[in-house]
């Protein structure tokens, strides 16, 4: 039998240059998008930290930790939409209940 929910942690890194508001914005948009597809939704904003290396030339990111918990088809769509939004640097999805 397949599990219908598991609980899940994103961390993605904004690029810094962005204003407050565009930060603000991005970290709103991916958190109305888990509500509406899990529950659960906790975000933890770790601000702007120096990165272990520079990712397109860039040596700071603004850190966002994410957990929700969803069906197994959100995080796929989770880190498609994650991969082609403007200024995320990085993002990575992890599944807490393996």
């Amino acid at each position: 039998m397949a599990k219908v929910s598991a609980n899940y942690e994103v961390v993605y890194i904004i690029d810094p240059s962005q204003s407050e508001e565009a930060i603000a914005a991005t970290v709103a948009k991916f958190q109305t998008l888990a509500e509406q597809n899990g529950s659960a939704v906790e975000v933890e904003e770790w601000g702007k930290r120096k990165l272990a290396y520079a990712i397109d030339y860039k040596t700071e990111g603004y850190y966002v930790l994410m957990s929700f918990t969803s069906g197994p088809e959100f995080p796929r769509e989770l880190d498609r939409i994650l991969g082609i939004t403007d200024g995320i640097l990085r993002s990575m999805i992890v599944c807490k209940d393996e």
